[in-house]
């Protein structure tokens, strides 16, 4: 077989592997730049979406680096399919979760009405939390070659320096957690933001409520990416 066909032949299974997700809400919400067919992206819009409104002043060069760029042409089509099909599977265990597919990436979001919350003042997970990340933490096991970031957030009631030691506490609860239950930990990367990085209005108690959250974010690991470009002749 020609490479050009074989090259034709593998773009082609991967458009059926994308179009078959259609159905998931989280693909749906997604353009085709979200999907990973396109070339020389940055990481920004994960960034984005974990720490909110303050990306486009600075960002975090941290996170970027971790992150990375999108993979184009058809192996970043090969990375979305895969990644289209994590989304949905988190769809389906933990209903309750935001749930979105960003660039090569998904990112989920839990604030207090998703399924993983915290008692006022406490980083400890309780037993609701625990039932929800166990439901994670099978979809990680499943997909075993993706990253992982972790990162915490508050509202901007009480002190700053608080409220970010208290982000950071919950965050790496959420991450012990994962490692405690069998996620290496060489997959993932926790990160913390206090009240800097607001979502929804902190002058209302449902967008307080919105802002205490913790945000996961899915990202193919290099194993995926180079798996993917070696079956797209890339």
């Amino acid at each position: 077989m020609s490479t050009f066909f074989k090259k034709s032949g593998i773009l082609l299974l991967a458009g059926i592997l994308v179009i078959s997700f259609t159905h998931c809400k989280a693909v749906q919400n997604a353009n085709n730049k979200q999907k990973g067919a396109v070339i020389g992206a940055t990481g920004g819009a994960i960034i984005g979406a974990i720490i909110g409104n303050n990306v486009g002043k600075g960002g975090n060069g941290e996170l970027g680096a971790v992150i990375g760029g999108v993979v184009g042409g058809t192996a970043g089509v090969l990375i979305g399919a895969k990644m289209d099909k994590q989304a949905q599977k988190i769809e389906e265990e933990i209903p309750g979760a935001q749930v979105e597919r960003v660039d090569d990436g998904i990112v989920v979001t839990f604030d207090e009405g998703s399924g993983v919350y915290f008692d006022t003042n406490k980083y400890n997970i309780n037993g609701a939390s625990q039932k929800t990340l166990d439901k994670l933490i099978g979809v990680f096991k499943e997909f075993p070659d993706t990253n992982i970031v972790v990162v915490g957030h508050t509202d901007s009631t009480g002190d700053a320096d608080y409220n970010m030691s208290l982000s950071k506490n919950r965050a790496f609860a959420v991450s012990n957690y994962f490692i405690q239950n069998g996620v290496s930990a060489t997959r993932l990367t926790t990160n913390w933001f206090g009240e800097t990085q607001p979502l929804y209005d902190n002058t209302t108690v449902e967008g307080r409520a919105k802002n205490r959250r913790v945000n996961v974010a899915i990202l193919p690991n290099d194993k995926m990416v180079e798996e993917a470009k070696k079956e797209a002749g890339q």
